[in-house]
């Protein structure tokens, strides 16, 4: 399971034109689920998640998470982080789960944030979405397990 976590101050999701989801201020997380992925991996990614210290603190030092900072989180699907480029310039995605157990997964971690009491907001599985994020720094952190 990899993600990638980027620190923002604001968050629109929107599919077919319709707002789905958004998030003033917090965590965006794109979440890729990797063939062979079980629910230990969704359970230790949102441990890891709810608990990144990636926010200032008082004395401008990245010392708090996004519950200790009042934050949501939006997660999203996606796929393409498995996208394995080595070998010529069309990736190949055999790497990724397929879209049924993907998505119980992806459903999971939501859940398991949820469980750290996050505010979690999600897309739209498999669907065409568009994100409209405004970073905060930027902070990205790319974690996998």
């Amino acid at each position: 399971m990899k993600s990638v976590i980027q620190r923002v101050k604001s968050t629109r999701l929107s599919v077919d034109g319709k707002t789905v989801s958004q998030i003033p201020c917090g965590l965006v997380v794109y979440l890729g689920v990797k063939v062979g992925d079980t629910l230990k991996e969704c359970e230790l990614t949102a441990k890891k998640i709810a608990a990144l210290r990636v926010f200032e603190d008082e004395n401008g030092k990245m010392n708090l998470s996004v519950k200790e900072t009042g934050g949501e989180i939006l997660l999203v699907s996606q796929f393409t982080l498995y996208g394995d480029c080595s070998h010529g310039n069309r990736p190949s995605f055999t790497c990724a789960e397929r879209p049924d157990l993907a998505e119980k997964l992806y459903e999971y971690t939501a859940e398991c944030l949820r469980g750290y009491g996050v505010t979690v907001k999600q897309g739209v599985f498999g669907a065409d979405m568009k994100i409209e994020q405004y970073n905060d720094g930027p902070v990205t952190i790319i974690y996998e397990i």
